[in-house]
């Protein structure tokens, strides 16, 4: 099968999206859609998905003109998406949502439960899936509905699969499988658009490229013809840093203790954690999938309950019942998992950047909203949000920027602690940049950074000691010569080390 998308133009209202983009794509061929938020690759890829109609363009399959007016004439055609936000229903098992749309019914007309559930089970075997089908949705990590989405597409038979950011929240392991999967699937002759902003992946799986920048084509080619460093430059359309940002420790000052944490167990998803956080300091936290790195500072910041253990601020014992005690306190939490934990898309931009901070500048119950004006054009300006009008939808943003909207409501209850969960988290390489800028300024401002990442080379790049864990204890402290890939790795997969210079070995 052989998919055209010939002078697609798109623009919603003033702006213009797509400015005469044409793409191709034949089945075996995995081909890398690149660009910065807000570059028009989701668009396009809507279009063909049948999500949204065009303006001016034509699509073509083997050569004959096409229109897609809806997801279900997409999906007719073999064509399969992966969206970047999971169309998963938590309030259902894993083999009705493999199903959806496309029930499978009995004689009578009732749904044939049993032969969905024995369908989903055959292609988690097939994929060696460890995942029990009549699980709820509701209950598995991002990662996990991840791969429900990618089997849900391969069930489909489709001879085009669209993944938009699939191995955002995945583990290295994890993302091992889904490229197994994406070259099981090349070698049947399915063709895979691959949307990452992970350059290191699009060079170890992808044959082709395609940048999109401004809503323009400005680059294609093979894979094996560029670099890294020239996939990262057409997509910002300048050269983009790749060295190390770690201070040294000169460059590190550190100040007096602000966070403690002693002996702090929940009994089930971490036990017996002690470390100490200081003023001006980057502390990376990583490991892999269930490590509870998550729910040890959820219930750090007061959003889950703990049994056993304290916590020190400041050198003073503190119990956060809330989160509101927390932020009152100078802790602030980042969460993971964008759509689901940090925006509320029935809000505007402003008041998605706002909440956090309408009980501090409130007075009598009435909200300062020129003040919070105030506050947040300066954070859009800091951190280059890249908007339309306050009043705006937040979902009208791309990923990157509502990330960034995100962190600025943060930001404006002015931290003592800042804790990042998976902060670049479907973030394009030009605001990652712009993130681990702010991180750093930060820490330089004397604000205690945390920041949890599955992706080791964050980590290295950017903080100045890291916390590996595994299995809810702390397995190692790394920092210098030993925050490297190897060590990280060998830590959080429960290797133990000596006590060589820079590490604690639990």
């Amino acid at each position: 099968m052989k998919i055209e998308m010939k002078n697609i133009r798109k623009s919603f209202g003033s702006n213009d999206v797509l400015k005469d983009v044409s793409f191709s794509l034949e089945g075996g061929e995995i081909c890398a859609l690149l660009g910065e938020n807000g570059a028009g690759k989701s668009t396009l890829m809507n279009i063909l998905g049948g999500v949204i109609p065009m303006d001016k363009g034509a699509i073509l399959v083997d050569g004959e003109e096409v229109d897609f007016p809806t997801p279900v004439q997409s999906m007719e055609a073999g064509i399969a998406f992966i969206h970047q936000e999971l169309n998963l229903i938590n309030d259902l098992p894993i083999y009705e949502n493999m199903f959806l749309g496309r029930e499978i019914r009995k004689k009578r007309g009732s749904l044939d439960l049993k032969q969905m559930y024995d369908k989903t089970k055959e292609i988690f075997e097939q994929m060696n899936i460890d995942l029990d089908p009549g699980k709820m949705v509701g209950d598995l990590d991002a990662s996990y509905k991840q791969i429900v989405e990618i089997c849900r597409a391969m069930m489909t038979n489709a001879s085009i699969i669209i993944m938009d950011e699939p191995t955002t929240s995945l583990t290295d392991t994890e993302i091992e499988r889904v490229f197994a999967m994406m070259k099981t699937l090349k070698e049947h002759n399915v063709g895979i658009i691959f949307i990452s902003h992970k350059l290191n992946e699009v060079m170890e799986i992808c044959d082709k490229y395609v940048v999109l920048r401004d809503g323009n084509l400005v680059s294609e080619g093979y894979v094996t013809d560029v670099t890294k460093r020239d996939l990262a430059s057409f997509m910002v359309g300048f050269d983009v840093r790749t060295e190390s940002l770690r201070r040294t420790k000169d460059m590190a000052e550190v100040g007096k203790e602000i966070l403690r944490v002693e002996g702090l167990s929940d009994n089930k998803h971490f036990k017996d954690i002690s470390f100490t956080i200081h003023e001006g300091e980057i502390v990376g936290v990583t490991g892999l999938l269930g490590d509870g790195r998550s729910e040890l500072f959820l219930s750090i910041f007061g959003a889950n309950p703990f049994e056993q253990g304290k916590i020190y601020l400041e050198g003073k014992e503190v119990i956060n019942k809330s989160t509101y005690d927390s932020i009152n306190k100078g802790i602030a939490y980042l969460p993971r998992n964008r759509k689901e934990n940090a925006i509320i898309k029935d809000m505007d931009i402003f008041e998605n950047a706002s909440i956090v901070t309408w009980p501090i500048f409130a007075k009598r119950g009435v909200i300062n909203t020129s003040k919070h004006k105030q506050l947040f054009e300066k954070q859009r300006a800091s951190l280059r949000i890249k908007m339309g009008d306050m009043t705006d939808s937040i979902t009208s943003l791309s990923g990157g920027n509502q990330q960034k909207v995100v962190l600025s409501k943060w930001l404006s209850a002015n931290p003592k602690v800042l804790i990042l969960d998976n902060p670049t988290q479907g973030v394009d390489v030009g605001a990652k940049e712009e993130i681990y800028d702010t991180i750093l300024k930060l820490a330089d401002e004397g604000i205690a950074v945390i920041v949890l990442s599955s992706e080791a080379q964050e980590i290295i790049r950017v903080c100045d000691r890291a916390l590996v864990m595994y299995h809810g204890v702390i397995q190692g402290e790394v920092e210098g010569d030993l925050m490297n890939e190897q060590t990280i790795m060998s830590l959080a997969t429960g290797g133990e080390l000596g006590d060589e210079k820079g590490v604690y070995q639990k």
